[in-house]
């Protein structure tokens, strides 16, 4: 078993100031990891205070059950945070939502465990499945994608603009032998790509684009998203961390549609600078300081954004 890494959240003081937490409120880390985040959200709580905890990972909920054993104010969901509307139903408590908070992408134990396949950098079985329990791995989609579905994914979702060379690199490997091993192809794709960028490995974006694709990261977060919003109370709020240009530019265009009045027909009786959106943004988007950078390089691309209900 992979050894348990203690680490500080991306962001952690501004998530907790965004969220604006009440003492006796109930409160949703939709995305567990370590449990950084929960313990300081619990260390703003009283009694009446009440967490819970969702994670599709089943390594980060033993983990989570064994580190807040003693702990009644804070219940595990192993699911994924696309389901918190259904998790808060089960619990009956719809609407009385304080604040929900999201860190989406890849927890730094996952990173750092080879033994999961999210990293190129240490070698490990090709897998990238946030729940191992479910789907397929990249090691099996690999075997079996089409070409072109295959480019289209590292487009879509890795922004790769040699995802053609790359797609037919690994094509021509699969066909010499099985990819599955992360570091053998970090190596084919590394081949295929003719120009580097600084400071950054050449598999980075086939990587991030395969787990995305692999793990159904963009529809998880849309789910998620429309979830939490249905959930809060009047004054709770959502707290998004996102870490790469997609989830961000997901994130920000539903925050910003849900803060918009919506538009009526012409003709109608009531004016449109009359009516009020149901939620507003909670100011800009905030990222990590430089201090912060320096002291964790992962939080160089973090971004937190939030909404609140007003009504």
């Amino acid at each position: 078993m992979a050894e348990v890494h203690s680490h500080r959240p991306v962001l952690l003081d501004e998530a907790l100031a965004a969220l604006q937490i009440q003492p006796a409120g109930i409160y949703i880390d939709a995305t567990f990891g370590r449990g950084g985040h929960s313990a300081a959200i619990l260390a703003q709580l009283n009694a009446q205070g009440r967490l819970l905890a969702l994670d599709q990972d089943p390594q980060a909920i033993a983990h989570g059950r064994q580190q807040f054993v003693d702990e009644p104010r804070i219940e595990f969901e192993h699911c994924n945070f696309s389901q918190v509307a259904q998790v808060v139903a089960e619990h009956q408590l719809q609407q009385r939502i304080n604040g929900v908070l999201m860190d989406l992408g890849v927890s730094s134990p996952q990173l750092d465990d080879a033994e999961r396949g999210f990293s190129f950098l240490r070698a490990g079985p090709l897998d990238m499945r946030m729940n191992p329990e479910q789907g397929e791995s990249a090691m099996l989609w690999l075997q079996h994608v089409e070409p072109r579905d295959l480019i289209l994914v590292l487009k879509r979702f890795g922004e790769e603009r040699f995802a053609k060379r790359i797609a037919s690199a690994i094509v021509a490997a699969r066909e010499e032998g099985e990819i599955d091993n992360t570091t053998q192809l970090a190596d084919i794709i590394s081949a295929a790509v003719p120009i580097k960028e600084k400071h950054k490995h050449p598999a980075t974006r086939s990587f991030q684009a395969i787990r995305i694709f692999i793990n159904r990261e963009l529809e998880s977060v849309e789910a998620g998203l429309r979830g939490a919003v249905d959930v809060l109370a009047p004054q709770g709020r959502l707290a998004v961390i996102s870490f790469h240009s997609l989830e961000d530019r997901l994130v920000k265009r539903f925050m910003r549609a849900q803060s918009t009045p919506e538009k009526l027909p012409p003709g109608l009786p009531v004016m449109n600078a009359n009516m009020q959106a149901p939620f507003r943004l909670a100011g800009k988007s905030i990222v990590a300081s430089e201090a912060e950078v320096v002291e964790n390089p992962r939080a160089r691309s973090a971004r937190l954004r939030v909404l609140e209900r007003v009504q």
